[in-house]
């Protein structure tokens, strides 16, 4: 599979061939501010570069390595025994004729087929294709052909600028990469992001609060913290932490001495922060 280089970041181009004619494009969710609609865009770029550098990584983990049994043995039980197992592009080429026609490589295999990984693959390739698709139809231009993944996410990307005209579109662009560069970090092994919050929690006083950006909640992970709600299982699960939704941050920061713009910026869901991590 051909990649994009990782380390380039990818600015939206217009699409210069594609031109919608007045009054011809999407009719509704007309961006009606510019500074909004531009910070979108910047997001879903890179939600999109993100997934372009992660997703290459999954599918070296899903291609587990074989040893043909026709391969030589070592000749001695003191010799240092051969490399085994095919190369990264060997492995990725037996992905590709796996997903495409069903076929597995022979041979025995030196480590199993993890399914959370190849439900990952299969969950992003397929809404790659989706997405792809859907912004192709929004923006009425003919069906795009068939692509590598790499290849799809590089288009859709090439149509922000024209995205950025219908806040719908442009919006569903950067949930939906945003969702599957999660994913894909996920899969990987990658931490949910945690970002400190400034003031003490109402509750225990102590300088323990979190915000968790991908549930858009802040919690105390104080463990010793129990609040005086009845409904909280904080009271009852040791496991369990206290926390506050988006509708609640008002009143937290008011109770916990923070301020409000320090904790919704902190809890902002951008690549900004995971891309640096």
């Amino acid at each position: 599979m051909t990649t994009p280089n990782a380390s380039t970041p990818i600015t939206p181009q217009p699409s210069g061939a594609h031109t919608t004619a007045p009054g011809h494009g999407p009719g509704n969710g007309k961006s009606d501010s510019n500074g909004k609609s531009a910070g979108t865009v910047a997001d879903a770029a890179l939600w999109i570069e993100l997934l372009l550098r992660q997703f290459p990584e999954l599918l070296v983990e899903l291609a587990p390595a074989y040893r043909s049994p026709s391969a030589p043995r070592a000749a001695s039980s003191g010799a240092r025994p051969a490399a085994a197992g095919p190369t990264r592009a060997e492995r990725e080429e037996a992905l590709r004729a796996e997903q495409a026609h069903g076929l597995t490589p022979t041979g025995s295999r030196t480590s199993p087929v993890r399914l959370h990984i190849s439900d990952a693959v299969r969950d992003i390739t397929d809404g790659v294709i989706e997405l792809d698709e859907a912004v192709h139809d929004r923006l009425r231009m003919p069906r795009p052909r068939r692509e590598q993944v790499s290849g799809r996410l590089l288009r859709v990307a090439g149509l922000l600028d024209r995205a950025a005209a219908d806040d719908v579109l442009l919006e569903h662009i950067r949930d939906e990469a945003r969702r599957m560069a999660r994913r894909c970090t996920r899969a990987l092994g990658g931490a949910e992001p945690v970002v400190r919050v400034g003031g003490r929690c109402p509750w225990c006083d102590s300088v323990s609060l979190r915000a968790f950006p991908a549930r858009r909640a802040v919690l105390c992970v104080n463990p010793a913290c129990r609040c005086t709600d009845r409904a909280c299982d904080c009271r009852t699960d040791p496991a369990h932490r206290h926390a506050w939704s988006e509708g609640a941050w008002a009143r937290l920061a008011a109770e916990s001495g923070g301020e409000l713009v320090e904790l919704t910026a902190s809890a902002e869901d951008t690549a900004r922060r995971e891309g640096a991590r």
